[in-house]
């Protein structure tokens, strides 16, 4: 691959990196997003990570979709991505299991670059599975906190173990985000994080969000209980139906058998009337 020429700045594929924000800002707008388009949206080779297998994957994905879920449910605009290549200034690329971006639109995106956005990231999270731990649990740490990503959590999927920093203001390092009761606190988010089981569980107020499979069960439940309901409610309504048509009927013969009576009683009068002589 041959590194690509775009004005006086230049993309090496093999270590793509977006201009520092001195040289962005001599660019002019079509250099700009000539650079936003060129720089990769796939993996290096030098960058490329080996596959973790399906607990990585759905963890992940799940991760996306819990919060996603939640964000729209909420009103709030929050863009949110799976190991999408992230660009800051003279910075080598990244790509986060997970990303959280407050305030911007949620629309499809091949490459997060920061003087592009306008903004970086808030949040990062890491979902490890096997391999190499440092990574994740040192290099990240002071890269990120360096970057000034607000808060950074690592799920640790093989140990089940849950590890959170937050960048606080003023400090050029994170502090560890202590756990309360199993839950540790994202304020970026506005939610609590905890393992529970083999899963990376989300809560607001301390109530679990449900994930995917979890919302299926839930409305396939709700289905389910709603027929029950509808063939209660289908066989009260036929049972009233037969009462008031039974209603109907009795009373119907009770008028007839009254009105049976009324001419039967007419004719005695009148057979009673004839027998006396009375004038008809």
């Amino acid at each position: 691959m041959h590194i690509m020429r775009i004005g006086p700045y230049r993309i090496d594929p093999d270590d793509p990196r977006a201009p520092s924000q001195e040289v962005w800002e001599r660019l002019t707008p079509e250099e700009r997003a000539r650079i936003v388009e060129g720089l990769p949206s796939e993996f290096p080779v030098s960058e490329a990570a080996p596959p973790e297998g399906d607990p990585h994957f759905v963890a992940k994905v799940e991760t996306r979709q819990v919060l996603g879920d939640f964000f729209t449910r909420a009103g709030r605009k929050v863009y949110l991505a799976c190991e999408l290549p992230v660009y800051y200034p003279g910075e080598r690329m990244f790509a986060p299991d997970v990303i959280a971006v407050l305030g911007v639109e949620s629309h499809e995106r091949m490459r997060w670059v920061v003087s592009a956005e306008g903004k970086g990231l808030d949040f990062a999270l890491e979902i490890h599975v096997a391999g190499d731990r440092r990574k994740d649990l040192e290099r990240n740490v002071k890269r990120f906190a360096r970057l000034g990503i607000r808060e950074y959590f690592l799920f640790d999927r093989g140990r089940l173990r849950l590890n959170g920093w937050r960048l606080e203001e003023g400090r050029r390092g994170y502090d560890a985000i202590l756990p309360q009761q199993g839950f540790f606190a994202s304020e970026v988010l506005g939610l609590e994080l905890r393992v529970d089981g083999e899963r990376l569980r989300f809560h607001h107020d301390r109530v679990p969000l449900p994930a995917a499979d979890e919302m299926i069960a839930m409305l396939e439940r709700r289905a389910r209980e709603s027929e029950v309901q509808l063939a209660r409610e289908s066989q009260v309504r036929a049972e009233l139906e037969h009462r008031l048509a039974e209603e109907a009927r009795l009373r119907a013969e009770e008028a007839r058998r009254r009105e049976e009576s009324d001419h039967r009683l007419a004719e005695a009068l009148a057979e009673l009337a004839r027998l006396r002589g009375d004038p008809g």
